[in-house]
């Protein structure tokens, strides 16, 4: 066994160095231990690495990009798998093109997570003022899942080049004087300052820009996990924030109606302006444009279908295609006014496949309702609509949050989470799939009966 003796926990020059050596010498993957710092090494490890060979052999640059990232990772064997890795290099000089490799992918994934946890140092530091016998100097804790503080140092050096600072972790302590930057052991959080004279006014400042509209809670969380609240003055505002959100929202919108006397097609047109920029999902890279919902602000019946199809993504308007023009006659035989009714769909965005020239209808899968729920829900806010009618089982699964069947939910009132009712349907692109005339008539009919209970019970909630 070969010994390959690393300085630091981050040494990536080092790795390097015996990498190269080791390849070069043909020496097999499962015979190098490699070793950091004076800790014991492997019971059986007791041949060094062997000397250099210059201009042995060359790899790609992205593999040297990725390995200095790996090699911050806190995995045990991250230095064993970029051995490994540039062993095949060396036999294979393609293989980082192969990204369906299970050892490759996997130190992707681990680059990535050492770049998150860099990111995360970088926004998640608070400095802290401490007086000491040379002056003013800002320390701050923080707690990195990886070895990314030698990594990081340059980005604080530079954004903070004229303080005196200090963070400490508990691997690693670097302190900046403003002309050189040294390291020191690692630290407790108990030498780390637990607050200063600024903080309360930082606390202030963020509780007045917190906006309970655009709070959400899991993608918050995602970004900032609660490991990091403690460290961080403002978070311990957090929690009473969130638990007051849902209040505060509803004065904000009570507010903005009474500012703009009660005038919803202000508002939105707003929204329908911000949805065409929508890149929520990436079914905005090939659709022409967003379709928004059209109709009156003030319709008491909501349209939901799934999804624009070719007429409408070139024209911008919901059902205007042949889909539409089924919806309009079965709206017409079931007495309602499609003019005072406001008809939208669960996805902004046309999805298709090309064959050749034309562009056939795609059903949008889980992630991509979910993306473009956000934008029916604020559709909903405005409009609310005592009665919805989701025509497919897409708009009743963006609709009600759950996967349901037509056949199960059809005829029945369905409780929507702001209050109003759901009438589940078919939707019309269904009648002109149907090779069978008469099936085609009598689903058609069953429509047209679907549309006129909803009109009804429209209705009988008015009375």
């Amino acid at each position: 066994m070969r010994v390959a003796q690393l300085a630091t926990e981050d040494d990536f020059d080092g790795w390097r160095t015996a990498a190269r050596a080791l390849a070069a010498a043909r020496v097999p993957a499962d015979q190098v231990v490699w070793q950091v710092g004076e800790r014991a090494g492997d019971l059986f490890g007791d041949e060094a690495v062997p000397e250099a060979v210059a201009g042995a052999f060359s790899v790609p640059r992205p593999f040297v990009e990725l390995a200095q990232s790996v090699v911050a990772h806190s995995d045990p064997e991250r230095f064993a798998m970029l051995y490994r890795m540039l062993l095949r290099l060396r036999d294979q000089p393609g293989a980082m093109d192969d990204r369906a490799d299970p050892l490759l992918r996997r130190l992707e994934e681990m680059a990535k997570g050492v770049r998150r946890d860099m990111h995360k140092m970088r926004a998640f530091v608070r400095f802290r003022e401490v007086e000491t016998e040379e002056g003013t100097r800002f320390v701050a804790w923080f707690e990195p899942e990886h070895h990314i503080v030698r990594v990081n140092a340059g980005f604080f050096v530079r954004r903070f080049a004229s303080m005196h600072w200090s963070i400490l972790t508990p691997e690693l302590s670097i302190h900046w004087d403003g002309e050189s930057l040294t390291e020191s052991p690692g630290a407790t959080k108990a030498d780390a300052p637990q607050g200063d004279a600024v903080e309360e006014v930082w606390r202030t400042y963020y509780g007045s820009i917190f906006n309970p509209a655009r709070l959400k809670v899991g993608a918050m969380l995602k970004e900032m996990p609660r490991k990091y609240w403690k460290n961080m003055p403002e978070t311990a505002l957090v929690p009473q924030l969130i638990a007051g959100a849902q209040a505060r929202e509803a004065r904000m919108v009570a507010a903005s109606r009474a500012d703009i006397g009660g005038n919803a097609r202000v508002a939105w047109e707003a929204l329908r302006d911000e949805a065409a920029a929508c890149t929520r999902c990436h079914l905005y890279r090939c659709a022409t444009q967003t379709v928004f919902g059209e109709g009156e602000v003030s319709a008491k019946l909501m349209l939901v279908g799934e999804q624009p199809g070719d007429q409408e993504d070139l024209a911008g308007k919901p059902f205007v295609g042949p889909a539409g023009q089924v919806l309009d006659k079965a709206l017409a035989q079931a007495g309602v006014d499609r003019s005072n009714t406001y008809v939208t769909n669960a996805v902004k965005h046309f999805k298709f496949e090309q064959r050749g020239k034309r562009r056939i209808h795609s059903k949008p899968n889980g992630s991509e309702i979910d993306a473009c729920r956000w934008w029916i829900d604020q559709e909903r806010v405005l409009i609310r609509p005592p009665v919805t009618v989701a025509l497919g089982a897409t708009a009743a699964r963006s609709l009600l949050g759950k996967v349901v069947t037509i056949s199960g939910s059809r005829g029945q009132p369905l409780k929507l989470a702001d209050g109003g009712e759901c009438w589940v349907t078919i939707h019309p692109s269904y009648l002109l799939r149907l090779q069978d005339k008469a099936k085609a008539e009598d689903e058609f009919g069953r429509f047209v009966e679907d549309l006129k209970t909803a009109n009804v019970r429209l209705r009988d909630l008015a009375a």
